[in-house]
């Protein structure tokens, strides 16, 4: 059973920059694609980025595509979402997610663990 937690969510000004962290346990780091996710109200729950399991791909929502990096560290079993140039339409709760083994895919029914969730706030 894979435990994940997220922090680095908060208030923040638009055009201005947040880290996101999710820090997994009780699995294989290395073997998890991992992935985060965003569900502003009233809207489905969408796939931000992702990155491999072996750190070699990674996906981008069109609507991030330079502004978010998507990072890992196995060595602190921990997944990073570097945010610049946030936008309010960026504001929602963010999910981490990881899939054993699996493709960086939009899918998130692919993913087998989820995080509770950190709010990010962008005021205008």
């Amino acid at each position: 059973q894979v435990q994940l937690v997220e922090s680095g969510g908060g208030l923040v000004q638009a055009g201005g920059s947040l880290r996101l962290s999710c820090a997994a346990s009780g699995g294989t780091f290395s073997r998890y694609t991992m992935a985060w996710f965003r569900q502003a109200p009233g809207k489905e729950r969408d796939m931000v980025a992702a990155i491999s399991w072996s750190g070699g791909s990674t996906y981008y929502a069109d609507s991030v595509k330079g502004r978010f990096t998507i990072s890992r560290d196995n060595a602190k079993n921990t997944v990073y979402l570097q945010m610049n140039s946030l936008k309010p339409e960026d504001a929602a709760p963010y999910y981490c997610a990881a899939n054993f083994l699996g493709s960086t895919t939009a899918h998130r029914n692919a993913y087998e663990y989820w995080g509770q969730g950190t709010q990010v706030t962008v005021s205008s």
